[in-house]
């Protein structure tokens, strides 16, 4: 058994709290408040707490997935690309919004949230973090 800890950043808010992620024989299987990170000082929130399960779980996308006849069928990234820009296209940016991931980096949203409002032209645009 091989057993690693690494330190990390919690992937859930822009507040940046360290965590160590428990690693088990290459396998993330739980995580524990960094003691001595500046930021959450040995504390995490029930979601630093519990924020590694996403890793493995069985119902995580791995591959993007177009819905075809009723089913959703494995497709390349260009052909999700192509009708996602496709759709956006009916839509006036009055119509549209979008919501943001607590899993993304912050460069991430930033970056989601001003294609959002340069390329699109909404305002719409919210974070699942705040709630």
């Amino acid at each position: 058994m091989e057993l690693n800890i690494v330190h990390t950043i919690c992937p859930y808010c822009g507040i940046g709290c360290g965590i160590d992620l428990i690693v088990k024989d290459n396998k993330v299987v739980g995580t524990y408040p960094f003691k001595r990170h500046p930021i959450n000082e040995g504390k995490a929130c029930i979601k630093g707490n519990y924020c590694y399960e996403f890793i493995h779980s069985k119902d995580r996308l791995k591959k993007p997935l177009i819905k075809k006849n009723g089913e959703f069928v494995e497709a390349t990234w260009k052909e999700v690309l192509d009708f996602i820009a496709s759709k956006l296209k009916e839509y006036s940016s009055d119509e549209i919004g979008f919501i943001a991931s607590a899993r993304c980096t912050n460069e991430d949203n930033y970056v989601f949230q001003k294609f959002a409002r340069t390329v699109l032209k909404t305002n719409n645009i919210d974070h699942c973090a705040r709630l």
